[in-house]
């Protein structure tokens, strides 16, 4: 069925589908992404197959795909300008790119082929982007749904690109619907796949039960906000320990676990190393507060640690060197149980431009050159396994284990669900969500844990500087929060959990399923192509 379509018309269906994509990240809803490529769809199918027109279609994909980035991650500026422009130009090339494959396969192949080229092509973008070198996986589709939890429980067993694959199939099925609203299957189809997995998520979140007898720990989370700008740099040591000493004082008596956000302690005038913790007076004061209330407690704090090696020789890839030393910078937690002994988790997944540097070994090559010029190559470091933490008092004798993802790294639900399926009973995020002030970035980042939550079914317990802490159900419900620009403790009763969700084992599947599919789309197209001119060749 051809369309018919005016520049204004094409204008207004762009700006609907940029609306549409964007609600799910501005605390609307994420359901509106089941319709919101079918205006993107309608533009597409009202141009021909000729250059002229490709490159009109790129430019309105080009103008949705980038202001749907800008729509919803403006706030990325005020951490770094460049990171914003950066993340709308990939946006545009990668998920652009995806879609004018697609545009470009729709006039001259099969449809079901063009369909399955769009769907496995966008599963391919997000799974690449959420392991490639350069990652920022903030608009995976389905991560819209953060904030609709009640309709995704079955993210159980898929993880969140299983979201991403119900949007793709609706918008396709409606879009079609549209074109042919006479077929009756069409219509009994689109209605199906859009409504079935909510049906099914309510029955999930229904039949779900945390076990009645489980033991319950008590966790208190502690929110310093401390100004990431001003405080954190400019106000003296001793005066943020006084405070977060204080905190940690406000703990009630018989607490298990203490938890502080990322990066509270360790810097420039109070370095920790890792091999002498207890040099560091930041250590000494925390551990001084809390083993005044509650020595059997177990404290996760988040800290910039550095790590000696006895020489280059010893030095790991990401190793920087200061005259002859030569150590490795880290944003790690930190676990002190009751004897004081020192756990340390390093932060894997990093911040690209800000903690890492991509394609670290083009650079390689340089790295005497550079250093000789007084500079420094390399990245903070990294842990090659996912390291738990231990606690065992009198009350759990044989131990309760927990996992503390850092920051970014309650993005990726894979890497999120790998620490349950090693065995983490407990999950605890400590994150500074102050570098974006008071905009929809720390909202979105605590909404994610919702999804992690329910991804591996356990209790996440999320402490932020600034932005929100708080609890979080392995349904993904928010128990307790405390929201932004405020000082405090919260403390609540959880329960750890042994079991291991499908998804927490299996991993991003679909993200693999559609690497596969799309090559073989982009193979069987030229394979096409190649046979269609021939027969031409041969026919005349």
């Amino acid at each position: 069925m051809a369309i018919t379509l005016k520049r204004y018309q094409r204008a207004l269906l762009a700006l609907l589908s940029i609306i549409l994509l964007s609600l799910g990240w501005l605390r609307v809803s994420g359901l509106s992404l089941l319709v919101a490529f079918v205006p993107l769809l309608l533009i597409s199918a009202s141009y021909g197959d000729s250059r002229k027109e490709w490159w009109r279609m790129a430019g309105w994909v080009a103008l949705v795909m980038g202001a749907w980035c800008v729509a919803t991650c403006w706030w990325i500026y005020y951490a770094a300008a460049v990171g914003i422009i950066a993340a709308t130009i990939i946006q545009i090339l990668l998920f652009g790119g995806v879609f004018m494959i697609f545009h470009s396969f729709s006039k001259k192949a099969r449809k079901p082929h063009a369909y399955t080229t769009l769907i496995a092509g966008w599963l391919w973008a997000e799974h690449l982007y959420l392991h490639g070198e350069i990652s920022f996986p903030w608009l995976v589709l389905g991560n819209g749904f953060a904030g609709d939890v009640w309709a995704i429980q079955w993210y159980e067993y898929t993880g969140a690109l299983g979201g991403s694959l119900w949007v793709l199939l609706v918008n396709v099925l409606l879009f079609e619907w549209l074109l042919n609203r006479k077929s009756k299957g069409l219509g009994i189809a689109t209605a199906v796949f859009a409504v079935v997995p909510i049906v099914v998520s309510l029955v999930v979140g229904g039949l779900y039960k945390e076990n009645p007898n489980a033991q319950k720990a008590t966790v208190t989370l502690i929110q310093p906000n401390f100004d990431p700008y001003e405080e954190k740099y400019n106000l003296p040591v001793e005066e943020q320990l006084e405070i977060i000493s204080g905190l940690i004082g406000e703990a009630p008596e018989g607490v298990d676990y203490i938890v502080l956000p990322e990066t509270v302690v360790g810097d420039a005038g109070d370095p920790i190393w890792e091999h002498y913790h207890l040099g560091s007076r930041s250590v000494r004061a925390m551990e001084r507060a809390r083993m005044a209330k509650n020595p059997e407690s177990q404290l996760i704090v988040g800290a910039m640690t550095f790590h000696r090696y006895n020489g280059e020789a010893d030095a790991s890839a990401t190793a920087r060197r200061s005259g002859s030393l030569w150590y490795d910078r880290y944003n790690a937690a930190l676990a002190l149980d009751r004897d004081s002994t020192l756990k340390v988790s390093h932060k894997s997944r990093l911040v690209v431009g800000v903690e890492k540097m991509p394609y670290m070994n083009l650079l390689k090559p340089l790295e005497k050159l550079i250093v000789d010029m007084g500079g420094t190559t390399g990245q903070l470091g990294t842990d090659k396994y996912r390291r738990t933490f231990l606690l065992r008092n009198s009350r759990f004798p044989y131990g309760v284990s927990v996992a503390s993802p850092i920051c970014y790294e309650s993005v990726y639900g894979d890497h999120f669900g790998a620490f349950t399926a090693d065995g983490a009973q407990l999950m605890m995020v400590i994150t500074n969500d102050g570098w974006w002030h008071d905009t929809e970035g720390y909202r979105q980042h605590f909404s994610y844990s919702r999804l992690r939550a329910i991804e591996t079914r356990r209790w996440v317990c999320r402490a932020a500087n600034t932005g929100i802490s708080g609890f979080i159900s392995p349904k993904g419900e928010v128990c307790e929060s405390l929201g932004w620009d405020k000082r405090g403790v919260l403390t609540m009763d959880v329960t750890p959990s042994r079991n291991v969700t499908f998804y927490a084992k299996a991993g991003d599947y679909f993200g693999r399923l559609g690497t596969y599919l799309f090559i073989l789309s982009l193979l069987y197209y030229v394979s096409y192509r190649i046979r269609q001119k021939n027969h031409l060749l041969n026919s005349k």
